[in-house]
This record gives structure tokens, sequence and C-alpha cells, in this order.
């Protein structure tokens, strides 16, 4: 269903994440080594990143395919970053949102993707698209499930839920709506990463220095980089990271 990933660390340009590495995002929209689902991510993709001093994050999305966007090179070049997030994109269902579809989503400081899909869509869920205030619902920044998921967290996020409980709770309730639903979340702050592990691939790398990565799969072959196990919410910070279990629905 799609790869993503976050940093967090000392300042980098953006194709020093994303197309460097020998399995970079780059490679991964066509030749992901460990995604459980689809093949190809080449329906969209994204990146978002901040600047200093700067808490509303940037962005660059668009509607095919990474390595058909030339221009993409040039901007990865040049454009620096202590925090980013980005996603490559293997569409659940074909739909004509366009780049609108691609993540990262974004809405104040937050930037967020999801890997996976609802299972049942868009049935399934409808009694939590119906739980949101009408605003939100109509506000919506696609037709897709991902972009339910993510009014759904950030619905609790401003209602100031603290990070790590906002996903837990938005993972618990779209999985007793939707059961057999993949629902690896990734968010970022710029000063935070969370992530939830829940029927897809997740892996972290710390260090050297004060750096996190978090991502659907390693960008290279690091002994560092560590799996995270299913079901599980992740938290990191440039120095820190923390695996808690996540509750399963009720049966």
């Amino acid at each position: 269903m799609c790869r993503h990933i976050a940093y967090l660390g000392p300042p980098v340009a953006l194709g020093e994440t994303l197309l460097q590495p020998p399995h970079a995002l780059y490679r991964q929209s066509w030749a992901p080594r460990r995604q459980r689902n689809g093949t190809v991510n080449a329906d969209g993709f994204g990146v978002g990143w901040y600047a200093d001093g700067d808490p509303v994050p940037a962005r660059y999305r668009r509607a095919g395919p990474i390595w058909g966007d030339l221009g993409f090179t040039d901007l990865a070049r040049v454009v620096r970053t202590g925090s980013l997030l980005a996603a490559v994109r293997d569409a659940t269902v074909p739909g004509a949102d366009g780049e609108a579809a691609a993540a990262p989503f974004a809405a104040g400081p937050w930037l967020f993707s999801h890997n996976g899909a609802v299972g049942g869509w868009p049935g399934s869920v409808a009694p939590l698209a119906a739980s949101l205030p009408a605003e939100e619902l109509l506000s919506l920044a696609a037709r897709n499930d991902s972009a339910l998921v993510w009014a759904l967290l950030l619905h609790r996020l401003r209602a100031g839920d603290e990070l790590g409980q906002a996903l837990a709770d938005t993972v618990l309730d779209v999985a007793t709506a939707a059961p057999g639903s993949r629902l690896n979340l990734l968010v970022t702050d710029g000063e935070r990463i969370g992530a939830t592990s829940w029927g897809d691939t997740l892996w972290y790398l710390t260090g050297p220095g004060d750096r996190s990565v978090v991502a659907s799969e390693p960008y290279d072959d690091d002994p560092r980089w560590r799996e995270v196990p299913d079901r599980t919410l992740l938290v990191a910070t440039r120095t820190d990271v923390l695996l808690s279990p996540l509750k399963e629905p009720p049966a």
C-alpha cells in the first residue's frame, strides 16, 4: 500500500534521506524490499519539511510517480531541513483526487501519512465519519480512507490529546469499526515522530548524533536499524525512541 519515512536530526538535504541511500524511498517506489501489500508505489508521492523558525511545514506533492518528476531531483538537492516526512503511494482504490490524495496530509504544525487500508471502506467507518463535526467532515483533504483517518486523528490532536494517546485511540476506533484494517500511521510536528505498526512493516534507526528515522523499511543495511513489532505504538524525539504495545479491539 505505500512506503513512508520521517526524519529528525541535524539539517540535511532532502535527497540525502529520500534519494541517495541504496534503498531510499525513491527506489522503494518501484522496488520495495519488505512491502506486504502491493508491489509498485506509483500513484503519487509527497514530502513535507520544516524550515528553521517556522513551525508550519512546507509540502511538495504530485499525483504521479516520484521517478517521473525530474524537478524533484533539483529540489531535493538544495532544500535542507532537520525534520521531514515523505511518502510514495500505492492507491487502495483508484480515485480522481490527484495530488490531494498523496501524503503527507497537513494541518497546523502536523504532517501525516497512512500506510495501509481501511477494511470495508467506506461503509464500515461511516459512524466514525458521522462523529466528526460537519465542518471537519466537509474539509476532508481527499475522498479516501487515509484522509478520513487523518481527520479522526487531527480531531483528537486539536482537542489537546497527547500524541501517543491520539494515535492509539484512533487506531483502536478504526480497527474496531473495520476489522482487518492495516493502520500504519506516521505523524510529526517537527519535534516528535509518532507512528503505529498495525498490519505492515515499520522500522526505526537512531544515531549517530541526535538523529531518529522511522520508516516502513530500512533505506540501507546499517545494522542499527530495528524492526517495530506489530501492534505497537512508537514515539520518538531526536534522542529517544519509546515503544508501547497497542490495545487490541474487542472481539
